[in-house]
Formats: structure tokens, sequence, C-alpha cells
């Protein structure tokens, strides 16, 4: 069994663009209608993958864009530096919520919130 994190943003095209940008994910396939508008992008990081998308009507991966600061989701990705992913992402302008921190469970992380409010978190630990 695979999971794949599905995440729906208002601006999916400037979201990508971020991602690859600040986080270090690789946009693999983007899909765009015919105004220039992403449609679906497969995105990865690592060996993981997650897909963005905007908008949508209910009921398709998720509906319509959420509201990320109410959300009790959020996305924890492994990597093997995380002092080095942390200075990257603050130089492209991450906001980060949580410092970089050594937790009781072995593992050296951050957080920190997309553009659009979107938690993501990064460290070391692998469950």
């Amino acid at each position: 069994m695979s999971i794949y994190a599905a995440v729906n943003y208002s601006d999916p095209n400037a979201a990508v663009d971020w991602l690859c940008k600040a986080f270090g994910f690789t946009a693999d396939e983007v899909f765009h209608d015919d105004a220039g508008v992403v449609q679906h992008a497969v995105l990865s990081f690592g060996a993981g993958k997650a897909m963005v998308s905007g908008p949508r009507e209910p009921g398709w991966l998720g509906g319509t864009a959420a509201t990320p600061l109410a959300s009790p989701i959020s996305l924890y990705l492994v990597v093997d530096d995380p002092v080095a992913h942390h200075d990257h992402a603050v130089a492209e302008g991450a906001n980060v919520v949580r410092g970089l921190e050594h937790t009781d469970y072995g593992s050296h992380e951050y957080s920190a919130r997309d553009p659009e409010g979107n938690l993501w978190s990064f460290g070391t630990y692998r469950p």
C-alpha cells in the first residue's frame, strides 16, 4: 500500500513553483488547463509523492481549497540534513513556526507554513 498527500491550493501555479523552490520538491508531471492553470501536479520529494491541485467541486480530492490554519492535517517529510533544509527554506521566505529542535523520539526537525498556510514539517524521524 502507498499513501500520497493530495493538497489543494487557491493558487496551484504559485504552490507548485514555491514548493519546488523553497522546500526542494521536483515537479514530475504538471497538467494545465487551456488558461494555463495547474489542474493536477505530481511532485516528488525523495521517494515520496504529493499531488497538488486547485479548488475542485466537493468530493474531488478534498473539494475546495482547505482553510489550513484550521486544519488538523500536517505533512511530515524526512530529510537527511534538517539544518540545511531549514536554512534554504528560510532563505526562500518560508514561515517557520517551530524552529529546529531535537525531540524526545530522536528526531531533529522543524515546521513551516507554505504561502497558503499549510503546515509542513521536515526532520530525521522515520516512523
